[in-house]
């Protein structure tokens, strides 16, 4: 067996991994890379392997960093199966082709700034029509449903509690005469987070890939998490400000408004309006509702007590959809609370808002996921004094805020008790899906726990297992 590293090494987003065994070789995620805007656009366009020598892709969970360039794949000539639990399939439907109309969209607007410019047009990653045929080549396999993708390799899927239909993988794959488990941890969610069911521990991995994203890192208790969102937006109401929320449209959206909704019912925040702008956020909340299965028993409770009441539409929460109602937000002369995609700052309708908004004072932006090296957001949260926002530059006068609590990613502690939990300790662990000092931390971590063979890989590395 070989692997090789193509995607979310040594950095985070971006997450690819080539699996190459008895002649067929299968791709683990497919996910697009977010930075600096030049590198990133060449490292999704300019895919490392040919896309027909691909025999499966078997994907972790639908976030664009590790779904987003399917699309690409495809369009390269991927015409074979792509693997996903069906919550994730249902999610990637809504979220591959909003990536599509976003880039077609932003292409659009940054082109007629070009031609006043006398600049040359750009294209856009690829278009709606790539995505829609992506999707037709996906096929669905449940959690702890043991399914043979390829001769000799079967496929496992656990729930990794990160986002709905989130999972880890597990590969058992026969060689040589004999059982290998190759496992992926995809992305690890939180014990005790709201709404999803907790990580499910895997049974075998004798190599494992594991992410380390928060991997030198301690998130703060979950009621913590949420005196602090009372917190900052009774600072922001009395300003008399905009709560601006740039949230990934799966899982941190749904996560805020459940949040957003308990306060109001317990009146510990003022009444304001809540507005969730994001079309791809409001389909995405559709799909949450089809999905029970994922579901813990704190939710199910919910919504056996409270079968009269929608805990994704509360009175006070509006979804946008139209385009134009989106711009009618940026006249709002009252306090408000606005959730809107990227939760990066790097591509949709928050760049508008932050556009309108980060020269007031008032205004608080807070930021409730993690932000990758060189984008919009990251530049924000390190306290950049300007920024740039569809080429023009702005002098950030608004307020700055943070919440790790948030994060849909285990912490260094959370991480070693998943891998740690693991019946037999894996011969080798791959750190990947973090940037240098949280993968550095979380290996030297393994190896406190009696694992050796812990390596850091570089983008393009090979290993034979």
């Amino acid at each position: 067996m070989k692997l090789q590293f193509w995607g979310a090494a040594k950095t985070v987003t971006g997450s690819m991994h080539l699996v190459e065994t008895n002649g067929h070789r299968i791709l683990l995620d497919c996910g697009m890379f977010q930075g600096r805007r030049q590198e990133a656009r060449e490292r999704n366009e300019q895919l490392p392997f040919d896309a027909t020598t691909i025999d499966a892709v078997v994907l972790s969970h639908a976030h664009i960093d590790h779904s987003g360039n399917l699309p690409t794949l495809v369009k390269n000539g991927f015409d074979r199966s792509i693997y996903s639990t069906s919550a994730t399939r249902d999610l990637c439907s809504a979220m591959l082709r909003d990536s599509a109309y976003i880039q077609e969209s932003d292409a659009e607007f940054v082109n007629k700034r070009n031609a006043e410019k006398g600049l040359p047009p750009v294209k856009p990653l690829y278009t709606l029509a790539d995505a829609t045929n992506a999707l037709r080549l996906f096929q669905t396999v449940e959690y702890d449903r043991p399914a043979e993708i390829l001769p000799g390799v079967c496929l496992t899927y656990r729930d990794a509690g990160h986002i709905l239909g989130s999972a880890s993988v597990a590969l058992q794959v026969a060689e040589n005469g004999e059982t290998k488990s190759l496992a992926f941890t995809g992305d690890v969610g939180r014990r005790g987070a709201a709404i999803l069911c907790d990580p499910e521990v895997m049974d075998r991995a004798d190599v494992l890939i594991t992410e380390s994203t928060y991997g030198n890192r301690h998130h703060g208790p979950m009621d913590q998490t949420r005196q602090k969102l009372a917190q900052v937006v009774g600072e922001t109401v009395g300003r008399g400000g905009m709560l601006i929320i740039p949230a990934f449209a799966v899982g941190r959206t749904q996560d805020i408004v459940y949040h957003l909704h308990e306060l109001f019912e317990a009146k510990s925040i003022p009444a304001v309006p809540v507005y969730v702008d994001s079309p791809l956020a409001t389909n995405v909340t559709e799909v949450f509702r089809l999905h029970p299965e994922c579901y813990d028993e704190e939710m199910h409770q919910h919504i056996l007590h409270d079968h009269d009441t929608d805990l994704f539409g509360f009175s006070r929460l509006t979804y946008v959809r139209d385009t134009e109602d989106s711009k009618k937000l940026n006249d709002l002369k009252e306090p408000a609370i606005i959730i809107s995609a990227s939760g990066m700052c790097e591509a949709g309708r928050v760049l508008h808002h932050l556009r309108h908004h980060i020269a007031d004072p008032r205004t608080t932006v807070l930021f409730v996921g993690f932000q990758a090296e060189n984008t919009l957001g990251r530049k924000l949260v390190d306290g950049e004094p300007r920024v740039r926002i569809f080429g023009e530059e702005f002098e950030v006068k608004a307020r700055i805020e943070k919440i790790d609590g948030y994060s849909a990613h285990a912490d260094e502690e959370e991480l070693l008790a998943f891998i740690g939990a693991i019946p037999q300790r894996p011969r080798q662990v791959f750190v990947v899906h973090g940037e240098s000092d949280a993968a550095t931390t979380l290996a030297a971590a393994l190896r406190g726990l009696g694992i050796q063979n812990v390596t850091i890989p570089e983008r393009g590395q090979t290993f034979e297992i």
